[in-house]
């Protein structure tokens, strides 16, 4: 048979050498080749690929070519919107009804400072469009499902087929229809013709048979082949399996208020066994381990109304908030060692505990009739002592539940759950019983280990009943003692279980809180929103006290003193003081009226008291207490607020002459000392008489003269007194400094701070070293107080202060301790970071809270503030002037600037030295005269961002930098100037940010290094600040900054690109975080400076890596600079930013390329190359400047993906998904939705189809692969074999596919089963190491998305102008397409889905995938440890999954084997989309092939280019294809047939073979419009065949040939559908007019009466196949028609 044009001998090894070098060459210089040359021989023009090209001034640009287009989308990709940024200021979410604030006002300006840091508005910076950059692309998202709905059912034959069980029933009803008339023998012409003739045809194509201009059946089948098409070819492609795309930056949560897991306790009955007196209760949490109350305490009153009204007398009524019976815990660090205390307390009476409690233990609810006279008695007693004794309480009894246990137990149980608590003797041990209903026992003492078992959030609500209390014992009431008895609750041989119990029944109910419960009071006894009724019996949130620190910053205003008294020792005291209860009150002033109502109420009773008692323990002189006094401490305190304390007597018997309370003692706390709060333990001496005047100012352990003291002034009486307050700090090196900064507010001098009094004169050295000194302060005050005290740093940088006249500048202070912060709390709080290192706290405080001082939204000018403390001031106040930059820049800046004053000033002579001179001259002659500015001359150093020096952008900077220096507060400058002789102006914190970050050196460089996301955020969000309100978001973007700022930037980002290639070896991770930071810092910059300008700094970036990437060849720098390269793309506005608009000139003075040699030797193109065109598919030096980012994306896939560069082998799959996430972020992006932007789009990509027609001979083979989903070699693959052994099913019903060929008459190997031509992958060829099946698919299907998009013509004219070997490796490329988007079918997917990784190299896969994932410090050192570093490119640094021969066919399992159990709709929707996917992959590759026939139609070299378009349409056909696709297959086909019939006939006789196998494949096809179109084909080749000579033999033998080996091969064979498909062929020739006159309709019908009888006796021979006689004899027959058949056609 004639030579066939394989793949392996069109592309032998040199040939492709060629080619590549030959497109490398024309591709603007190739790496491998400028790596070789020397330098000096480079002409002008041409840069290396890895180098970066100088960048197109980008603003310039945009005013040298205005836009075309006035409006609509294309005018939208040339310029960003100009919504594209807003400042939002959004009220905060507030938790209550009210605002909590202060009720006095804000008297204390730390107060008001506070107070305005937790309610002022967020400040949110919104880039509008930032969620259309790559870093929240669809396809990576859940949105990919969205975008996938309303696709149609595409059908494919493979998945029609029925099982094959099923299926033989129906064959053998398909041939009792056949055997019509028995008596007929088989095989007679008589049978064939009657089945034939009574089969029905299918429909006809209508015009079929019309003759028409080849143009305008082109145009019609391209409008078939356009209409209803998919718009967005990703949506039908799996994304990339990445973790989180390194470009997403999440929005920070929003600061809020702290809280731990949540537990709703609802208080549902407390009942004795007689009722004769209130009982009170208490709930509170403690944490045995910790040792800690780690609750405030919840006080619940269940009295019945009648037994409550024996209080009545002391009383008043009742506050709502004090009915509350449910309470809400928190409990922030739960664990196993945290209870639940409830305490009773009873109204005072004559005996002790033990006597009070007896009765309780006696009586009997059941013997009440029995002891009727005796309850009586008790309960008129009690109303007695009610009476008298009302307002003091005893403790009574107490019991503890096991917190987790309850809520272990709750949640093993399958409803909601009741459980009893008792003590019984019985069990032996202290437990929890369940009620009776619940059956299967466990025990609850189960305890775990740790505390990840301790989560509160999922169990069941349970319903306690506690049965059993203990009475409490007077000498044992202290928290020590309880402690001990919780630790021995937990053992099974409590000695609790020894004790007598007080039988009683509390119910309780124990649940999750609710998300936003109704009704409910915060600590502070505001309403938390909603709360639709205010009379509705409400619950209260209880204050944690967390067991250990918790780090969050405040955002409410809190202000609670909880005052516990512990012990009193009276022993030594002289005197009757048995019963003794603690007075307590917090006072402002001396006098008894000056006691507040601050202190809260308990339970029935008033929200607010003035004074508060301790419970009473029976004679006793020594008293232990458990209360806990909770007050409202006032927003600001001053000298004369104390706590007092007065110990009383109290008589219980009622005697003649004896007072109710007898005072015996006193004492006091100061609650301020040297102005900070006083909390902690006291142990305090007691007075015996009342304290003289002014005492409150001093502490009691000053001995006062003449005073007399309980035991000599010992310390008799302990107190703890706890506060949690947003306002105090209660950290000494915090309040010095906030005092201090208020000092200089109020500019009161001297300042009293601790027992300092400060000067004005060292002020500054004060206020330096208390800024250092906040390095020394706690953690968790840092972090309660983050937000002011970075507001204040911030205003320290912006304002520097005016001390004695002299401006101290405090820039490089406040920028050294803000990054000690933040590097402390980065170590210390490891736990909240996001993936790019970013602290959560941190990252919300720069969202939210951080704004530029005096932005305030309400002022009517930016810059002027009508007073100092408006809600955008941070508090700032007018004490603050400028100062010049400093003097400590580096040298190397060159930035020596001088300014001088402009001469409109008569009075001063000379230039001043120094803008402080300069300020001192102007205020010394003018007083403040607004018509003096400065002008900055630019003398000594060239404007490389400005003109000029007298040009008017230069004015307009210095008229800006003016306006920055002399901020307008007017009505206070004359006061200013008199006091300090200054003028109050303000720097701009981006500025003075950006140089203290420059000059800055040592450890302070290293902590912002460390940090550096940090301060670029800050800078970021300041600069934008600044822009938008002096309302410059709109001005010209080269005016925006003064060039000494942008000098900044770029030494800033130049030497922090020097440290990510000098460390990147010895500090991996650092550099990593310092990468990304620099990436975002940059990509923000493109939304608000100068382009042209940021882009330099990327070009700086590129420049420095490039030079050490290619002197170390290492792979990590490269993965740096691909993930920076990614994060700047990212960028919302991207394509944009590449000026998708602008035309490509040519270059000024044209390079010899190697490309203007090959478009001499090109095939067909005898015109001079379009230079234009060459350069939009090159990446020539004017595409990479023109096209900046998408030049450098492309350069880096071009470099990575170039054979010879083996060190960057690993980096394949990274940076091939660069562009694929790019391309995806676009196809699914709405501003792209049209198809004249998409093409716009596209433009930029076109260098991507050279790039890959260049990696051909790497990429994946998926020709050898088809057979990979378990397909046998039957044509089409569409042989499914279920029962998984293809060897049996083969022998079932197929004849020998040897014997089968031997028939046909062929001895080579099938013609049907696929050519398995791509032979370039074979592993004997391969010098190199081939890609990834994963890697190779995405890049052809980004190959796919741009031929798609891109302009037709221009790509027509590209195309004329490659070489005949250039256009064929094109074909090549979409051979390989066809098989690599080829539909799988849903049995394929069925079958993964069954499958599970069996083979143990998987398991190892899927391992060193997690394990090797990203690159991280963590992920070196394992490879390190492997050894793999050192291995080449077949062990690369990244075990990025390139490398790994046993990966290549992984690629589908991979994103199938997440969850191996998918339900039949997934199964059913994967299928679709592959079925889509496949469908429109084919259709662009049916479009390209028909835009390269247009081309070469016109040339004289197009027979090579034809039979290569025709071999991949073959191809196309021999895959599984849809229906859809099939039929515009077909349409192009019989296109190419009439516009070149000789190619077929004389030419590719081997493809007229393989052409005629398809179409008859078809014929027999189970679908209609498949069989349709085919047949037509079929006819109309029959046709063109005669029209060239008369007869048509050729199609005559090879679709003899075809149908033989088609029957014998093909497994689920349908004779019945074939028949059809004759029988329509044979109404082709009846209908054909034009040919009736001639031979043409007879040749048909005896063709077709030969293919129908030979089809019979194929059948009968599949019959027969156990038969052997018969088998034998059957062949013959079949053999001598055949012959005569062949003799005939010859």
């Amino acid at each position: 048979m004639a030579e066939r044009r394989a793949f392996a001998q069109k592309i032998s090894r040199t040939v492709a050498a060629e080619v590549r070098k030959q497109i490398a060459g024309q591709y603007g210089g190739s790496p491998q080749l400028f790596k070789n040359l020397n330098a000096g021989t480079l002409t002008s023009n041409t840069v290396p690929l890895t180098e970066a090209v100088e960048p197109v001034d980008f603003e310039e640009y945009l005013i040298t070519h205005p836009p075309i287009v006035e409006s609509g989308p294309l005018r939208d990709l040339i310029e960003f919107p100009p919504d594209d940024i807003e400042v939002i200021y959004t009220p905060r979410e507030c938790r209550t009804v009210v605002q909590a604030i202060p009720e006095e006002g804000d008297t204390d300006p730390h107060v008001r400072d506070c107070v305005r840091s937790y309610t002022e508005d967020w400040a949110i910076v919104n880039r509008k469009y930032h969620k259309l950059g790559t870093g929240f692309n669809p396809n990576s998202l859940d949105k990919q499902k969205e975008r996938q709905k309303g696709l149609p059912k595409q059908v494919f034959e493979a998945d029609e087929l029925p099982d094959s069980s099923g299926y033989q029933d129906d064959q053998d009803d398909l041939k009792r229809r056949s055997m019509s008339i028995d008596d007929t023998p088989r095989g007679s012409w008589a049978c064939s013709i009657f089945d034939l003739k009574n089969s029905l045809p299918d429909s006809l194509l209508p015009h079929l048979l019309d003759r028409a201009p080849n143009e305008e059946i082109d145009r019609h089948n391209e409008d078939q082949r356009k209409t209803n098409r998919h718009r967005e070819l990703f949506a039908l492609h799996p994304a990339l399996d990445e973790e989180d795309p390194i470009e997403r930056h999440c929005v920070p949560d929003v600061p809020k208020e702290h809280f731990g897991q949540r537990l709703l306790v609802k208080c549902l009955s407390l009942k004795f066994e007689i009722e004769i007196e209130p009982i009170f209760a208490s709930l509170a949490l403690y944490d045995v381990k910790e040792k800690k109350k780690i609750s405030e305490n919840f006080f619940f009153d269940l009295n019945s109304e009648q037994t409550k009204a024996m209080l009545r007398p002391h009383i008043q009524t009742a506050a709502i908030s004090t009915l509350a019976r449910s309470a809400i815990f928190s409990i922030t660090y739960p664990s196993q060692d945290v209870f639940l205390v409830i305490k009773l307390e009873k109204v005072l009476q004559q005996g002790d505990i033990g006597e009070c409690a007896e009765p309780y233990m006696v009586f009997k609810e059941s013997d009440a009739n029995k002891n009727k006279e005796k309850l009586e008695k008790l309960r008129s007693q009690s109303e007695q002592f009610c009476q008298r004794l009302g307002r003091y309480r005893m403790p009574f009894a107490w019991t503890a539940i096991h917190l987790m246990n309850i809520v272990n137990s709750a949640g093993s149980l399958e409803r909601d759950t009741e459980l009893e608590m008792s003590l019984s003797e019985r069990k032996g041990s202290w437990s929890e019983r369940r009620n009776s209903s619940i059956m299967g026992r466990r025990s609850l003492e189960r305890t775990t280990s740790g505390d990840e078992s301790c989560s509160l959030t999922g169990f069941r609500p349970a319903t306690l009943t506690i049965t059993n209390f203990f009475k409490q014992e007077g000498d044992r009431l202290s928290d020590e003692d309880l402690y001990k008895f919780l630790a021995d609750m937990r053992r099974p041989s409590s000695v609790l279980r020894r004790l007598r119990p007080i039988t009683a029944q509390l119910k309780l109910d124990i649940s999750p809180a609710p998300e936003n419960p109704h009704y409910c009071l915060t600590p502070d006894l505001l309403q938390v929103k909603p709360y639709p009724d205010s009379r509705v019996r409400p619950t209260r949130d209880i204050l944690e006290f967390p067991a250990r620190d918790v780090y969050v910053p405040n955002t409410t205003y809190r202000n609670l003193l909880y005052v516990n008294p512990q012990s009193l020792n009276f022993a030594n005291r002289q005197g009757s003081a048995r019963n003794i209860t603690v007075k307590v009150q917090f006072m402002n002033g001396e006098d008894p009226n000056n006691a507040m109502q601050v202190i809260f109420g308990k339970s029935s009773c008033a929200d607010f008291y003035k004074e508060a008692y301790t419970s009473v323990v029976y004679h006793n002189r020594s008293p232990d207490f458990h209360d806990e006094i909770k007050i409202k401490l006032p927003a600001s305190l001053s000298d004369h607020h104390h706590i007092l304390f007065t110990f009383y007597h109290v008589s219980c018997q009622q005697k003649q002459n004896t007072l109710l309370e007898t005072p015996v003692g006193y004492t006091w706390i100061p609650m301020l000392q040297n102005g900070r709060l006083r909390t902690g333990h006291f142990c305090l001496p007691v007075s015996l008489e009342k304290p003289p005047q002014s005492y409150s100012v001093l502490s009691p352990d000053v001995p006062l003269p003449g005073m007399k003291w309980v035991d000599n002034h010992r310390g008799v009486f302990n107190v703890e007194v706890v506060a949690v307050s947003t306002i105090h700090t209660q950290d000494q090196y915090l309040d010095k400094f906030f005092a201090l900064v208020h000092a200089l507010d109020e500019h009161m001098f001297p300042v009293r701070i601790g027992d300092m009094r400060i000067m004005e004169n060292n002020l500054e050295t004060e206020l330096k070293s208390s800024i250092a000194a906040l390095n020394s302060s706690q953690l968790e005050p840092v972090v309660r107080f983050l937000h002011l005290l970075l507001d204040k740093l911030v205003l320290l940088v912006v304002r520097p202060p005016v001390i004695a006249g002299q401006i101290v500048n405090l820039g490089q202070s406040s920028f050294e301790v803000m990054a000690a912060i933040v590097n402390r709390l980065h170590k210390y709080l490891d736990t909240s970071q996001d993936m790019h290192g970013r602290n959560s706290l941190l990252s919300s405080y720069i969202h939210y809270v951080f704004r530029l001082p005096s932005t305030d939204p309400n002022s009517p000018s930016p810059d002027v503030k009508s007073t100092s403390t408006g809600p955008g001031g941070l508090g700032g106040s007018v004490h603050y002037a400028t100062m010049a930059r400093s003097a400590v820049r580096p040298a190397s800046l060159n930035l020596n600037r001088s300014r001088s004053l402009s001469n409109s000033n008569p009075d001063i002579s000379g230039t001043p030295t120094s803008p402080d001179d300069e300020v001192r001259a102007i205020i010394g002659s003018k007083g403040l005269d607004r018509s003096n500015s400065w002008v900055h001359t630019m003398g000594c150093k060239s404007a490389p961002w400005g003109s000029s020096p007298g040009s008017a952008p230069e004015t307009m900077q210095a008229m800006e930098r003016c306006g920055n220096r002399m901020s307008s507060h007017t009505e206070s400058a004359s006061f200013l100037q008199t006091l300090t002789g200054r003028l109050p102006t303000k720097k701009l914190f981006h500025e003075e940010l950006a140089l203290q970050w420059v000059v800055s050196s040592g450890s302070v460089r290293e902590g912002a290094l460390q940090q550096a996301w940090f301060f670029f955020e800050l800078m970021v969000k300041s600069i934008i600040h600044h822009l938008y309100f002096a309302e410059r978001l709109e001005s010209p973007r080269k005016n925006r900054f003064p060039e000494r700022f942008m000098d900044d930037i770029t030494a800033l980002v130049s030497t922090i690109a020097g440290d990510i290639v000098s460390r990147f070896q010895k500090d991996l991770e650092l550099v990593e975080r310092l990468n990304t930071s620099l990436a975002f810092f940059l990509n923000d910059l493109l939304s608000v400076m100068d382009r042209g300008f940021v882009f330099t700094l990327i070009k700086a970036y590129w420049k420095q890596v490039s030079t050490k990437v290619y002197a170390l060849q290492n792979p990590t720098l490269e993965s740096l600079r691909l993930d920076f390269l990614r994060i700047v793309c990212s960028h919302e506005h991207y394509v944009t930013l590449n000026l998708p608009c602008s035309l490509l000139t040519p270059p000024a003075s044209p390079s010899p390329s190697v490309s203007s040699a090959t478009s001499q030797s090109s095939g067909f193109s005898t015109h001079v190359q379009d230079q234009k065109i060459a350069n939009m598919f090159e990446l020539s030096v004017p595409f990479r400047e023109q096209h900046f980012m998408a030049g450098l994306v492309l350069s880096e896939l071009s470099v990575i993906l170039d054979p010879d560069n083996e060190g960057m082998f690993g980096l394949h799959k990274k940076v091939v998904s660069v562009v694929h996430n790019l391309l995806s972020s676009h196809d699914s992006d709405p501003r792209y939705a049209d198809s004249e932007v998409k093409a716009r789009v596209a433009m930029l990509y076109l260098p991507l189809i050279g790039i890959v027609m260049e990696t051909l001979p790497q990429l994946h083979d998926f020709t050898e692969s088809l057979n990979q989903w378990g397909r046998s070699g039957g044509v089409q693959g569409t042989t499914v074999c279920s029962n998984g052994d293809d060897a049996e099913a083969e022998g079932n019903n197929m004849i020998n596919q040897t014997v089968a060929m031997a028939i046909a008459g062929t001895t080579t190997t099938s013609p049907m089963s696929r050519p398995s031509s791509f032979l370039l992958n074979s592993q004997a060829n391969r010098q190199h190491g081939s890609f990834s099946a994963e890697s190779s698919r995405s890049l052809l299907i980004c190959l796919l998305w741009v031929l798609k998009n891109a302009d037709e013509l221009v790509l027509q004219k590209w195309f004329t102008d490659l070489s005949v070997s250039q256009l064929n490796r094109l074909l090549d490329l979409l051979y390989l397409c066809v098989s690599c988007f080829e539909y799988k079918g849903k049995k394929a997917f069925e079958r993964m889905n069954s499958l599970t990784f069996k083979k143990s190299k998987d398991m190892k896969a899927k391992l060193e995938e997690a394990i090797l994932g990203s690159i991280g410090a963590r992920q070196e050192m394992v490879r390190r440890s492997r050894g793999q570093l050192e291995r080449s490119p077949s062990g690369s640094a990244f075990g990025s999954q390139e490398n790994l021969r046993w990966r290549k066919d992984m690629t589908h399992w991979r994103q199938n084997s997440e969850r191996l159990d998918k339900t039949r709709a997934e199964l059913e929707h994967e299928a679709l989309i592959d079925g889509n996917l496949a469908t429109e992959a084919n259709l662009i590759i049916l479009d390209t092939l028909e835009i390269i026939v247009q081309t070469v139609s016109v040339t004289e070299s197009k027979e090579s280019i034809l039979g290569g378009v025709l071999k991949v349409l073959l191809h196309s056909m021999a895959c599984n294809q849809s229906a859809l696709y099939l039929q515009h297959c077909f349409a192009t086909q019989r296109a190419l047939v009439s516009k070149f019939p000789e190619l077929l006939f004389e030419e590719e006789t081997e493809q007229c073979a393989d052409l005629c196998l398809r179409l008859l494949r078809s014929c027999s096809s189970s679908i209609s419009t498949i069989r349709a179109h085919a047949s037509a084909s079929l006819y109309l080749l029959m046709r063109q065949n005669f029209e060239i000579g008369n007869n048509f033999a050729r199609v005559k033998m090879q679709v003899t040939m075809s149908l033989s080996s088609l029957v014998g091969t093909s497994q689920n064979f349908n004779e019945e559908f074939l028949r059809r498909s004759l029988k329509t062929i044979l109404t082709y020739a009846e209908e054909d007019l034009e040919l009736r006159e001639t031979t043409f309709p007879d040749q048909v019908q005896d063709l077709v009466f030969n293919l129908h009888m030979i089809l019979s006796d194929t059948v009968k021979m599949k019959e027969h196949q156990e038969d052997p006689e018969m088998l034998i004899d059957l062949m013959y027959r079949y053999c001598t028609k055949l012959m005569n058949v062949q003799e005939n056609q010859f």
